[in-house]
């Protein structure tokens, strides 16, 4: 529930209700190409429904959203050369991270380790969708160490987009399923200033995940032509 209170501006509504379903994305709470209804959905997070549209076309221009036209807004579905361009964006945030990682704060461990943590006990309990968001809060946590507004804006958005495309690829626990222990393994690095390492494992780490992601979407449009 957000609504707006005495003397609180429009603009920041629709903010928090951008940044809102934002986070509902890269949580996992919305299917690729699933429809954006405005009534319910307003209703939902209690605001007008201008509110929600301006929210919307925000989260459009962000790549999340597409509302084509004299049709209804709906999730955006990734195609294999917009997964590449995600990933392409994520080498250069991550292993710059990664590089100056050793002069990170202890806060930014912290970060690091819990993620790790919150994954590896998802993983166990066959949590798969909040094993998927802790993964994603842990490279997130990772490139907070650059210590820019600016990148860690542009990385929660990427890290949206990135699920989405997990959700057109596979179902959650395909995709999940082994990850903790590759977390584990580039965390452990990190914290042990092992930068070169580091920048190794990561590299493979996200060369397994795109391909598999992109595997993973070349499964689901064979099995969408049958």
């Amino acid at each position: 529930m957000i609504g707006t209170g005495p003397g609180e501006a429009a603009g920041s509504t629709t903010e928090r209700v951008v940044d809102l379903l934002r986070a509902r994305i890269l949580e996992g709470a919305f299917a690729s190409g699933a429809p954006l209804r405005e009534v319910p959905l307003a209703s939902e997070v209690d605001v007008s429904r201008n509110t929600l549209r301006e929210a919307l076309r925000l989260l459009a221009a962000e790549g999340l959203v597409v509302q084509p036209p004299n049709k209804g807004a709906r999730v955006k579905t990734f195609t294999a050369a917009e997964v590449r361009d995600v990933y392409r964006a994520r080498r250069v945030l991550e292993v710059q991270a990664a590089t100056e990682s050793a002069a990170a704060g202890a806060e930014r461990f912290a970060a690091m380790e819990a993620a790790v943590r919150a994954k590896e006990a998802a993983e166990r309990a066959g949590r798969w969708r909040d094993a998927g968001t802790a993964s994603l809060r842990f490279h997130q946590a990772l490139v907070a160490v650059l210590e820019s507004r600016r990148m860690d804006e542009f990385f929660r958005t990427l890290l949206a987009q990135l699920r989405l495309a997990w959700a057109a690829s596979c179902d959650e626990e395909r995709f999940q399923r082994g990850w903790a222990e590759r977390d584990r393994e580039l965390y452990e690095l990190l914290r042990r200033g092992r930068r070169n390492q580091s920048v190794g494992v990561l590299l493979v780490y996200l060369e397994d995940s795109e391909r598999q992601v992109l595997d993973g979407l070349r499964r689901a449009a064979a099995e969408g032509e049958e």
